[in-house]
């Protein structure tokens, strides 16, 4: 695929109104793959680097990824280049795999485990002997944890201190851990989703972002999905926002006071 070719699928996955431009660099990077510039919107692949197009176009929607975010960030701040554009946060991953998933609906991508017997049939093996077999370990874990707490309070004795010197656990571990043994969560989607669902309140909520991951959603999309659902009110949301840069505001004045005063007694 040539430049312009690959800017097209992207455009085809989804618009967008601010241009860029794709460039294949004709290099090997041990470092990277590809590359987003923000500033000049480009999107540089090391297409060296990759043996067939669908890696490529893997790689291209990544750095897409950031291009749209970027575009929403300038949106915001009116047009500003705003700090975080390149950033892989939970926004940015839930974004990425909702493009993957488009892309292979319109078949300009495609995962096909099917294709090697050898890797679904070990897929199919660490589904079951491993992920599930662990999140039933750990879902045991949290009760006898919370047993542990029970009797760590019969006996007078202080739970944290049985935690850190006796089982020799992180604190926030345990707590993690005792959370999945307290909920009714799915041990199938491997424990470090079951922590994630099982921080859900509802109970409806929790068995509907289940559902997904178990339909193969990666948890990241699934909990930004749920937060949009939420549907804060625009009002809280730049009221909370407001709250938050005064109280900014009023620890930076504090300490221009505290430099300005200390640069005098100099």
């Amino acid at each position: 695929m040539d430049n312009e070719t690959i800017k097209q699928k992207l455009l085809e996955i989804q618009p967008t109104e601010l241009d860029f431009q794709v460039i294949l660099t004709g290099k090997e990077s041990t470092r990277v793959n590809g590359l987003y510039n923000p500033e000049t919107r480009e999107i540089l692949l090391h297409n060296k680097n990759f043996k067939e197009d669908n890696q490529l176009i893997y790689t291209a929607i990544h750095e897409y990824t950031h291009h749209l975010v970027n575009e929403e960030k300038l949106a915001e701040s009116g047009g500003k280049i705003m700090a975080g554009g390149k950033a892989h946060n939970a926004a940015f991953w839930a974004k990425f795999h909702a493009l993957l998933q488009k892309a292979e609906s319109l078949g300009i991508y495609k995962i096909s485990i099917e294709e090697s017997p050898e890797l679904k049939e070990l897929t199919e093996k660490i589904r079951h002997d491993y992920i599930e077999v662990n999140g039933k370990l750990m879902q045991e874990f949290g009760r006898l944890l919370s047993q542990a707490h029970a009797l760590c309070e019969k006996s007078n004795i202080r739970y944290e201190d049985y935690l850190d010197r006796v089982l020799c656990l992180p604190r926030t571990t345990a707590k993690e851990i005792t959370k999945v043994g307290m909920v009714e969560v799915n041990p199938a989607i491997g424990f470090d989703n079951m922590k994630k669902v099982a921080s859900i309140k509802k109970s409806e909520d929790r068995q509907a972002a289940e559902q997904q991951i178990l339909e193969g959603k990666p948890a990241d999309t699934v909990a930004q999905l749920m937060k949009q659902h939420k549907n804060e009110d625009p009002r809280q949301k730049l009221e909370k926002e407001k709250n938050r840069l005064e109280k900014t505001i009023t620890a930076l004045q504090q300490r221009l006071q505290y430099v300005e005063e200390s640069l005098e007694n100099l």
